[in-house]
């Protein structure tokens, strides 16, 4: 399965951030919220967009593929609403996802994905490339669980590449489910999960911050990556929350919104 989806936000004549193109492909879903924006414009205005996943997928040979553009001055909420499951196919071969987002000057975007399951056999690759104009915000997050209860995972090459201008901030590469890296105490310590989250946002972190299985480390270029590894997903969220939390602007960061 080839699929494909297309978002773009943009501020309305009333200084409201609104969907200007949305195009969906199964089982990349994106779905609206309505009322989402408030009637009058102002620092807490955005528009929210909930990525459903219409089908079982990925599955071995799909390629999915989701392009986001955030306008001048627009806001834009993209969260998940129920965990990614990663499978084999019926043939061999590995499955492949890429998110491409552009965020143009004074533009914010939140992409807050559900988890990522890893299952045994799996074979994916997903890689996420963001491009974001000088003051531009953005935070992503990537939450990946190495197999289903009592199994092996597959194997998952996972890549991060962000760019502010033309200057890069992370260039971040993970590879899960390698046996050889699974021997090293040095690779996740036996965690099960690991969470990760680059923020590049009004302030920088001054010095990293750690705590029980989780840090937050400033980056040499602007912005901060947040790590966390747990036994399980909800307790790995809730120390990636912790490490957000020391961040400079981790009050606003650590703000549910739906």
């Amino acid at each position: 399965m080839k699929a494909r989806a297309h978002l773009t936000v943009e501020l309305d004549s009333r200084g409201r951030s609104v969907v200007r193109e949305l195009t969906s492909a199964s089982p990349l879903t994106l779905m609206p919220r309505r009322g989402a924006v408030r009637p009058a414009a102002g620092p807490t205005d955005r528009a929210v967009v909930h990525l459903v996943n219409s089908v079982t997928s990925p599955l071995g040979g799909d390629e999915l593929d989701l392009r986001v553009r955030v306008g001048a001055g627009a806001r834009l909420l993209l969260r998940g609403v129920a965990a990614t499951l990663v499978l084999p196919g019926h043939r061999r071969g590995g499955s492949r996802s890429t998110v491409h987002v552009e965020v143009a000057e004074g533009g914010t975007l939140e992409y807050l994905p559900e988890h990522t399951v890893v299952t045994a056999r799996a074979e994916h690759e997903a890689e996420l490339r963001a491009e974001l104009a000088q003051d531009a915000l953005v935070r992503c997050r990537e939450v990946l669980v190495l197999g289903r209860s009592n199994e092996r995972p597959g194997s998952l090459r996972t890549s991060t590449h962000v760019t502010r201008g033309e200057v890069p901030l992370v260039r971040q590469t993970l590879e899960l489910g390698n046996s050889r890296l699974e021997a090293s105490a040095g690779y996740l310590a036996g965690a099960r999960v690991v969470a990760t989250e680059s923020v590049v946002w009004k302030n920088d972190p001054v010095a990293p911050t750690s705590g029980e299985w989780w840090s937050l480390t400033p980056l040499a270029a602007g912005g901060a990556t947040a790590t966390a590894l747990a036994s399980d997903a909800v307790t790995a969220q809730h120390r990636l929350t912790e490490a957000l939390r020391t961040h400079p602007d981790g009050k606003e960061l650590t703000e549910e919104h739906w």
